[in-house]
């Protein structure tokens, strides 16, 4: 085992969880889960197969409430029913030797119509994303805006009482968190909008609300992170200055972290021409304060390495496990060549990559580099 390499030394956070090493597996939606958002059998396969190497696993995205569900198979997190299947995750994960996150989200706008009750998606405000097809949600009122910071108060206090070792909010992506930050999703006049402050208002009360249950149901040792987009295509649409702002605010909320969502880790702007890394951007302005984990097309461990060089302490992998489920494993003994950098046609069942993850893999053009 090459102990040298920074990815397999051990990393402490800021509540004291030590993590084996400095590689996550990154949140990654898998459909895998039951219609009533109870955990599957073939989910906890699917989990099983890649947390024997990573230090962390952080899980696909759970929603809060029922009008939050943004996927097909999605796990759930808005009823106590839910949690002895969310304990199964937990344990299955534990037993591999790695750390179990839970990724909670709502999906706000994103929602597929079909997926929530009575087709009523709601948002900040009454503004379709940019997407053909997207429905137009409905404003959300003072009193959902209050239920939805309480959900992930409760959601994050079911992640407790199933065994998890903390829970990540999902800022990022075009979900509801984003939505209410983000100027082209939140056009609300009251207190929930219009100023930049105004916007960050709702994720930092459900930061508040997460931590308010860690505080009253677990110990400081309770993880929790925070993802965050940087940017966004839209005008108006969140800025990186935008952006800078918020991980400024963050950095003061002792969380353990921040997770920077990006699909290339050294991505410049979408919004302007400008190719500094957002990952540097935002290491260099919070990664003093509170660790930043990054992640984005680092496919081989030299390629991890180097990212690791800038600075960042903690690295997620996502279709990279998805491609190559040992890849750590491989790392530590020395076996870098047999890692897999392309999906291989033929080779699911050896994966564990349950259908209808596969299917769906292979129906997003450009999603995986694919070898026949």
């Amino acid at each position: 085992m090459s102990t040298n390499l920074k990815m397999l030394q051990p990393y402490t956070l800021s509540s004291g969880v030590e993590l084996k090493n400095r590689i996550m597996l990154a949140p990654m939606t898998n459909f895998l889960s039951n219609d009533d958002g109870t955990v599957s059998d073939k989910e906890l396969a699917y989990y099983k197969e890649r947390s024997g190497g990573v230090g962390t696993v952080i899980t696909a995205c759970a929603n809060v409430l029922t009008h939050g569900k943004g996927f097909a198979g999605e796990i759930g997190v808005y009823r106590d029913e839910q949690i002895p299947g969310l304990k199964k995750l937990a344990d299955t994960i534990h037993a591999e030797g790695a750390k179990a996150i839970l990724q909670i989200f709502h999906g706000g706008r994103m929602c597929p119509p079909e997926l929530v009750p009575n087709e009523e998606i709601l948002s900040a405000s009454a503004i379709p994303a940019e997407r053909e097809g997207s429905k137009t949600p409905r404003a959300m009122t003072e009193q959902e805006i209050q239920d939805t910071i309480v959900a992930f108060g409760e959601a994050t206090r079911r992640a407790i009482e199933a065994g998890f070792d903390g829970i990540e909010l999902h800022g990022a992506n075009t979900y509801l968190l984003q939505q209410f930050f983000s100027p082209h999703s939140n056009r609300r006049e009251d207190g929930w909008g219009g100023s930049l402050e105004n916007r960050m208002k709702f994720p930092l009360a459900v930061i508040e609300a997460a931590q308010a249950a860690v505080k009253k149901h677990a110990d400081e040792s309770f993880i929790v992170g925070y993802r965050v987009s940087p940017e966004e295509r839209e005008n108006p649409g969140i800025t990186m200055d935008d952006t800078l702002q918020l991980v400024d605010e963050l950095a003061t909320r002792n969380l353990d972290y921040v997770h920077v969502s990006l699909s290339d880790f050294y991505q410049g702007s979408m919004r302007e021409d400008d190719t500094t890394p957002r990952m540097e951007l935002i290491k260099d302005r919070i990664g003093h304060l509170v660790p930043v984990i990054g992640v984005g097309s680092l496919h081989t461990p030299d390629e991890v390495e180097k990212a690791l060089e800038t600075g960042v302490p903690l690295i997620a992998l996502g279709r990279e496990m998805i491609m190559e489920p040992r890849w750590v494993e491989k790392v530590e003994n020395g076996d870098t060549a047999s890692i897999r950098t392309t999906l291989q046609i033929g080779t699911q069942d050896e994966l564990v990559v349950p259908e209808p993850l596969w299917s769906t893999i292979f129906s997003v053009p450009g999603w995986f580099p694919i070898e026949d």
